[in-house]
């Protein structure tokens, strides 16, 4: 396998970011949500507007994963005021790691955590955290393989479905 290249997102990465947070989106929970629900919520979360003000937001950072220059995945990381909830002061909230699915299985997603959890090192805070859906157990146990402990859980609304995501820490 070629070697994964992880960049940096700007502004010129929009599409990118928006191609990849739609395929994985369908491609992880459309088998499990009505198609309303997946329509709405890529139509909310992943469009134009959106996807631009994530970029710009000072206390957000996006890293892209390439293999062979073709985007296979990317990483959105949050810290301060742009964290989906308040956990830690001192905190840095995965907010995003999608691997589109032909990509699953190398290393991908391991690459994209260890790059946050550098991140989390170099910036000296003490705790990284993340909300994963309850029913995700793929991710649950690539999470539980990292160390990562459920410590809460909260409700995520897709459409008119309430869902529970476990939240899930790691102290550095």
């Amino acid at each position: 396998m070629n070697p994964i290249e992880i960049k940096k997102a700007s502004a010129s990465d929009l599409e990118t970011i928006q191609k990849i947070s739609i395929q994985t989106f369908k491609e992880t929970f459309a088998a499990v949500n009505t198609p309303e629900n997946i329509t709405n919520y890529i139509n909310e979360s992943f469009n134009t507007e959106q996807i631009t003000t994530e970029l710009n937001r000072a206390d957000s950072q996006f890293y892209v994963a390439y293999s062979n220059s073709e985007a296979v995945g990317y990483l959105k990381i949050n810290f301060g005021d742009a964290q989906t909830e308040t956990i830690n002061e001192n905190a840095l909230e995965i907010h995003r790691i999608y691997v589109v699915q032909s990509f699953h299985g190398k290393n991908i997603g391991q690459l994209l955590l260890d790059k946050a959890k550098v991140i989390a090192q170099s910036t000296g805070v003490a705790v990284i955290w993340l909300g994963v859906w309850e029913e995700n157990h793929r991710v649950l146990r690539f999470y539980t393989k990292n160390e990562f402990v459920v410590f809460d859980k909260h409700v995520f609304t897709l459409g008119k479905d309430k869902q529970t995501d476990l939240l899930m820490q790691l102290h550095i």
